[in-house]
């Protein structure tokens, strides 16, 4: 740790004086390249930096965990610190700053409840992200930067609206800010017993409809709330989330505040997923020159165990193994999908019973099947690049990722018409020539597997089709600076 601002040198600082609000401040429980487990963390890696470009003040404030790599804690600095209320607590609070890829960082330190193995799933997670919610408010008060807006993402973060609109709006320092809130993935709520809204949060008995719901104290209610704007990670998924078949019962709220919402698709870092550059492969590729991806799926197809055919197309899922990724419906069909002449190689990890059917169905088809219980950025990028077809059936996809790395790679999707799954999977039209893969659109496996063999027809039957819809999807720009625009002209009309 840089030692240069050593905490005796500056203690608590006092107030300063509001100033001209500018800029914005990203707040999320992970971001990358300090830490990350999912997209989330890639969102707040990768949006930030395309905001700066768009000419943005935009700084990043997480948790200071355990789990940050030492290089990287090494690059820190202490900045100051102070105490935070939370109910009848008073927990100290340290802050660091740091910088990476042309964004500033802010680390909220407390080694009670950060100083642990793993970001998530402890006991008092609840407290724990409160705690950081109202740390992110209180840190505004000793900084030098004073922003226009707060953009808050998932349940962890939700109450910092809340927070901001309970206890901090009378002082002059809070005055004017706005807040986005962002809904990455609505199943994830942050509920917990009602008792917590008071014992934990000090929320006062005149505020505590803004976080009770169906009998507990639901964070992300208290988001969607309190901030002036709610989005969600694609224009689909806000639609889709006032159905109660996705809203995991947050559907009436988000229907009284649909004034309130829109979507905005995420991007992807194209610098990382470039099949021109990625070390990760055998050998480099792209449009003007397509050899590459063939020695590829040759040398991953031997890496792993299966047997090279040039002609027989490589059907591939990256994916978490649970129910929301469709896995049921793999199953169902597997026996049928395994008896054509095609090859599948399944790479993740999840529910044991996903991993154990999965496993049982690569005792049976070892010569057409790969199952790989395990996740590794480097395999993925390998079979990525090795892929004639991704499959993601999700039953529901807030925005996804994997379809957009797939297409970059030259691997065709099939998906369903969900989510950011409809909003970037265009079906090919084989009148016009546009489009970039294939797509089912009730979640049911003779669906699924319909779209599956009109995939492999293209690829057997119709190469010129099939180069067609390789080409469309690896030329289409799923790089973050539309979703940075839009984020931008969202706040400046917050701001005006």
């Amino acid at each position: 740790m840089n030692k240069s601002k050593k905490r005796n040198a500056k203690a608590k600082g006092k107030p300063r004086q509001p100033r001209k609000r500018t800029g914005v401040l990203f707040v999320a429980s992970e971001a990358a390249p300090f830490i990350r487990t999912g997209g989330l963390g890639d969102v707040a890696g990768a949006l930030p930096q395309a905001l700066v470009k768009e000419g943005l003040d935009v700084r990043v404030v997480i948790p200071l965990y355990a789990d940050i790599p030492d290089k990287l804690r090494q690059t820190l600095s202490f900045l100051t610190y102070t105490y935070v209320p939370l109910a009848w607590r008073n927990q100290y609070c340290g802050v660091y700053e740091g910088e990476a890829n042309g964004v500033k960082y802010y680390f909220i330190d407390n080694e009670y409840y950060f100083k642990r193995g793993g970001l998530y799933g402890h006991y008092d997670d609840g407290e724990r992200f409160a705690f950081f919610s109202k740390a992110v408010l209180e840190m505004l008060m000793l900084i030098d930067f004073h922003p226009a807006v707060i953009h808050c993402n998932d349940w962890q973060t939700a109450l910092v609206p809340v927070f901001l609109d309970c206890f901090y709006r009378g002082n002059s320092i809070y005055s004017g800010i706005k807040t986005v809130y962002t809904i990455h993935n609505i199943e994830f709520q942050g509920q917990y017993d009602s008792y917590m809204t008071g014992d934990v949060l000090g929320i006062p008995d005149s505020r505590r409809s803004l976080l009770e719901y169906a009998g507990c104290c639901n964070y992300m209610k208290g988001g969607i709330e309190c901030a002036d704007r709610v989005t969600t990670v694609s224009p689909t998924y806000a639609g889709e989330i006032m159905d109660s078949y996705y809203a995991y019962g947050l559907e009436d709220i988000l229907r009284n505040r649909a004034y309130k919402i829109s979507g905005i698709i995420n991007g992807i870092d194209v610098r990382d997923y470039d099949p021109m550059t990625d070390k990760a492969l055998f050998a480099p590729y792209g449009l003007k020159d397509m050899s590459g991806k063939e020695v590829n799926k040759e040398s991953v197809l031997r890496l792993i165990s299966l047997q090279y055919v040039k002609t027989r197309p490589l059907i591939a899922m990256i994916t978490r193994l649970t129910s929301q990724k469709g896995l049921d419906l793999l199953l169902s069909v597997a026996e049928e999908l395994l008896a054509a002449d095609v090859q599948l190689v399944v790479l993740g990890m999840g529910d044991w019973k996903y991993e154990t059917r999965l496993k049982d169905l690569e005792h049976r088809y070892g010569n057409k099947l790969r199952v790989i219980i395990n996740f590794s950025r480097d395999l993925a990028s390998k079979l990525y690049a090795a892929a004639d077809i991704f499959l993601m059936p999700s039953k529901f996809e807030p925005c996804g990722l994997s379809q957009m790395i797939a297409m970059r790679y030259g691997a065709v999707p099939v998906v369903r018409e969900t989510g950011g799954l409809k909003d970037t999977v265009i079906p090919f039209n084989p009148e016009t020539k546009e489009g970039v893969g294939y797509t089912f659109k009730t979640f049911n496996a003779q669906d699924m597997l319909g779209a599956i063999w009109r995939a492999v027809d293209a690829y057997y039957n119709n190469k010129e089709d099939w180069k067609r819809v390789v080409q469309n999807g690896m030329s289409r720009d799923f790089s973050w600076a539309a979703s940075a625009k839009s984020y931008a002209d969202l706040y400046k009309s917050l701001i005006k």
